[in-house]
């Protein structure tokens, strides 16, 4: 048994707490500032997610947009402010990446500002050929009416 403590880290979709992660999402991160809850809750259905609890509360969460076969977008991880420097964020992507689902990809990309130092530590590297990549980017698309 665990102790109360301790993360445990879980991708049960149904173990989720998707209040706390919309409020944390929509409200905390300049990336998803003003997402609808519908439009969270789209996002985990299509994704692998993963949680991670201390006490049975949820404190920390991580997206993967992935086909399981060739490519993953890594998205929306967050640990909460109280529980971070704790190493949560790296045993929450150590298991993230350890998922069967996610062996043998050719790629696995994210997007950060700020937290190169705890991606570099499983392997992201900045892109070697960025001029190869493109994107649609719609910012404000959470805000329009």
């Amino acid at each position: 048994m665990a102790s109360p403590n301790e993360l445990i880290i879980s991708s049960n979709p149904d173990q989720l707490d998707i209040e706390l992660i919309h409020a944390f999402l929509s409200q905390e991160t300049a990336w998803a500032k003003g997402m609808p809850r519908d439009t969270l809750e789209r996002a985990i259905a299509g994704s692998l997610c993963f949680g991670g609890y201390v006490g049975g509360k949820q404190v920390a969460f991580a997206r993967v947009v992935t086909d399981e076969a060739t490519f993953a977008y890594l998205c929306d991880v967050f640990v909460l402010p109280a529980y971070r420097g704790k190493g949560y964020a790296s045993a929450l992507l150590a298991q993230l990446f350890a998922s069967p689902a996610l062996q043998g990809l050719r790629r696995i990309m994210l997007a950060t500002t700020d937290a190169h130092h705890v991606y570099r530590r499983h392997g992201f590297e900045a892109l070697s050929n960025p001029e190869l990549f493109m994107q649609v980017h719609k910012p404000d698309v959470y805000t329009r009416a």
